[in-house]
């Protein structure tokens, strides 16, 4: 039987492969996609998929051509920039959303997705192949080793937090994602590899001032999609907002 052959897109990763190993096919910074079909379509639909929360990651896997790619490697920026190549080939590049303003109004706004631009990078900065760097805290001095996240470390953060949202989950228990978080991103404390060190660290010993420079250099250093664009709000002014991928980001119209 003659296998069909589907039509397909090149799409370019914020990473430019930067960050993977030689090896890896994602070191060349680009991805074959295939258009989406109503197979792919099934896919958006499975309730058992959606409710585990993999009905993306399912589509992903679904349109990449090359499944020597391994989906769980991706870098987190790197999966939004396939997310949005996906919806532009499926639907094309006028994505209708609603936002909160400043106001409290609740207003419509479109966004043109191929204009959404890459964060900017210095690349040069960087060693090629490599995915752990060092960080001075600016007020204690201490230096941290840390690692830009894929799609598996991803998984096993909201894994984390979701069971402990389990136990702790009277109202006035305190919400540790931020804190979870930092544990997962820090892969070391003046070179101190053991986790229970780290988390210690994390918990008793990270000043505040340090971990807002922390996150503010990771935000700033990792590659991905700027999904913030200009929109009017409510009384006509613009205001920047980040454009949502919510469950309508791939079905833009009346499903049947």
């Amino acid at each position: 039987m003659t296998q069909n052959k589907f039509p397909t897109e090149i799409i370019e990763l914020p990473s430019k492969g930067h960050f993977y190993p030689e090896d890896n096919p994602l070191s060349s910074g680009k991805v074959e996609m295939k258009y989406m079909t109503a197979r792919e379509e099934d896919i958006l639909t499975s309730v058992n998929l959606i409710k585990s929360g993999k009905a993306l990651d399912k589509l992903l896997e679904s349109l990449i051509i090359d499944k020597k790619i391994d989906f769980n490697d991706l870098l987190v920026g790197d999966k939004n920039a396939l997310l949005i190549g996906a919806r532009i080939l499926a639907y094309g590049k006028e994505y209708s959303f609603s936002f909160l303003d400043i106001h409290g109004e609740i207003v419509k706004a479109k966004a043109d997705l191929n204009q959404l631009k890459e964060k900017e990078l210095d690349f040069s900065n960087y060693d090629k192949g490599t995915n752990l760097f060092s960080f001075e805290l600016p007020t204690t001095k201490r230096i941290l080793t840390w690692s830009m996240p894929t799609h598996i470390d991803e998984m096993n953060l909201e894994e984390e937090i979701e069971a402990l949202k389990k136990v702790y989950n009277k109202e006035d228990s305190v919400d540790k994602s931020s804190s979870t978080r930092l544990k997962h991103l820090i892969k070391s404390v003046d070179g101190k590899l053991d986790r229970k060190y780290i988390n210690e660290f994390v918990d008793n010993e990270f000043l505040s001032v340090d971990s807002l420079a922390f996150r503010t250099h990771i935000t700033k250093e990792t590659p991905d999609i700027d999904f913030t664009i200009n929109v009017k709000n409510s009384q006509g002014e613009k205001e920047k907002v980040a454009v949502p991928m919510t469950a309508d980001f791939f079905w833009p119209n009346t499903r049947v």
